[in-house]
């Protein structure tokens, strides 16, 4: 699948991956503290952005979208960032394909399961009748019913396009209702990338725990993991200075 991307910036290339919901815009801001540092590629996932979508969709076929992104650009190796989702995504195509990885970073994250939690946000998305909402408004009036935090439904409804015709969903809504529990799934065992690796974790996220250092060390024996002060999930929304300095750190 021939993916959305926004390329900017000069320097060795880095890919970074968005999480479930996101898109390449999420981490424009941080790409231009270093885009004078790295060649930097923001891609948009699959049923996900502008990039295409499709009635597939787990961690492999969105590990070969990126494999096509990269012998595409003529990328032989890559820095490899991913949020989330993305950074599932990004583990998944370390494991896979290793010699295409010169260093990994996955932001609060681990290769464990996690169970569904995002049943609310589905429903509130659901909620949201595009055949009758004429404004933003509208939109964000049906979504506050189920979600009370304004900065959450403003990331959300940035999945909202307007059309000719009225709004419709950058995300393939129905695809990710289906399927949600993908989001979840746990790496393949027995599979290791073994360059160097650093997990960054949110202070006040609970993603990655004491319990998942054993599985992060058994799929990435070379790693390091990095905590962010003062942040949550969206750790490079909430604290980006310090999500800049630790990517810096580590890549140079």
């Amino acid at each position: 699948m021939k993916l959305n991307f926004k390329k900017i910036g000069s320097g060795p290339p880095l890919v970074i991956l968005h999480g479930l919901f996101g898109s390449a815009d999420n981490w424009y801001s941080i790409s231009k503290e270093i885009d004078t540092e790295f060649t930097i590629y923001l891609i948009d996932q699959r049923n996900h952005g502008d990039s295409p979508h499709s009635d597939e969709w787990d961690y492999q076929v969105m590990a070969e979208d990126l494999l096509e992104v990269l012998d595409e650009e003529g990328l032989e190796k890559v820095y490899l960032m991913g949020h989330s989702m993305g950074g599932k995504t990004a583990m998944t195509f370390a494991v896979n394909h290793p010699e295409r990885v010169e260093k990994l970073i996955v932001a609060d994250i681990s290769p464990r399961y996690y169970p569904v939690h995002h049943e609310l946000i589905l429903k509130g998305l659901q909620s949201i009748d595009l055949n009758k909402i004429k404004t933003r408004k509208e939109a964000d009036d049906a979504l506050s019913q189920y979600i009370p935090e304004m900065g959450i439904r403003q990331f959300l409804l940035k999945n909202l396009a307007r059309t000719s015709e009225g709004f419709t969903w950058k995300i393939n809504l129905p695809i990710i209702v289906e399927k949600i529990e993908e989001v979840g799934k746990e790496l393949e065992e027995d599979k290791k990338y073994e360059g160097p690796s650093l997990f960054l974790a949110g202070e006040k996220s609970d993603y990655i725990q004491q319990k998942d250092l054993p599985s992060i060390l058994e799929h990435f024996p070379n790693y390091q993991l990095k905590t962010i002060p003062k942040a949550g999930h969206w750790l490079h929304a909430e604290q980006p200075k310090a999500v800049v300095e630790e990517i810096r750190r580590f890549l140079k």
